[in-house]
């Protein structure tokens, strides 16, 4: 199940972190705390949700020195705005003793598992753009929106949802199903990273692909399994 952690009982965790990335001189990223937290909670979040699971705590892990959290608390409650969910309570600890040189924090969720029946008749599509580093920042309106992903989810438009990481659809499709060779009808880099996850795996119903192209807006790219004999040819 992707990197959740399924502690029993129907609690997950999931977690994300970011080390050079931030506002101190020495990272290699140079962006406000706000985003950075921002795009950890995001990846965090759509864990929960392939998990099937919606978070009740998130914890802060800041070693970015105090100046950092409030920015990082704002971040983390921007996503879920932007989601349409309740915030849960916030916590965390600060590295105050040691001053690093390069801003460094992780956001870790604590979920609890909702029950969802399980189809047979789904099809899998790619909604939004692999995106790494700068281009996550130059190329937001491709990122997949998390707010029409939970919608789709609520209303029962798409049933199974998976976050791409930075390995990219193809491993990250092998690790759903197990399929070893697909096809795309997109001009994008299969194997290459989704950075924050900025694209995603929907599994649709078959009967539900339509509406789920009229309410997810952007383009959705359908998956295709090549068989081992075509592959031979």
């Amino acid at each position: 199940m992707r990197n959740a952690i399924l502690l029993g009982d129907g609690f997950v965790v999931t977690t994300d972190n970011s080390g050079g990335i931030g506002e101190k001189p020495h990272d290699v990223v140079t962006v406000s705390d706000f985003v950075t937290a921002y795009f950890a909670a995001r990846v965090a979040l759509l864990e929960q949700w392939a998990a099937q699971a919606e978070p009740v705590s998130v914890i802060i892990h800041n070693f970015s020195g105090s100046d950092s959290w409030a920015a990082y608390v704002k971040g983390v409650e921007k996503i879920f705005e932007e989601a349409g969910c309740e915030l849960p309570q916030v916590s965390g600890s600060t590295e105050t003793n040691m001053e690093l040189m390069q801003s460094a924090v992780a956001v870790t969720m604590i979920g609890m598992q909702r029950l969802v029946e399980d189809t047979d008749e789904l099809e899998w599509y790619v909604y939004g753009t692999p995106l790494v580093g700068n281009e996550v920042l130059e190329r937001q309106n491709e990122i997949a929106s998390t707010r029409l992903i939970k919608e789709a989810m609520d209303t029962g438009i798409v049933h199974r949802m998976w976050p791409v990481g930075s390995k990219g659809i193809l491993s990250e499709y092998r690790r759903l199903t197990g399929n070893p060779q697909i096809e795309i009808e997109t001009h994008f880099d299969i194997q290459s990273s989704a950075g924050p996850s900025t694209s995603v795996l929907l599994g649709i119903n078959v009967h539900n692909i339509e509406r789920a192209r009229q309410l997810l807006g952007g383009p959705l790219h359908k998956i295709t399994e090549i068989d081992s004999f075509r592959n031979e040819i």
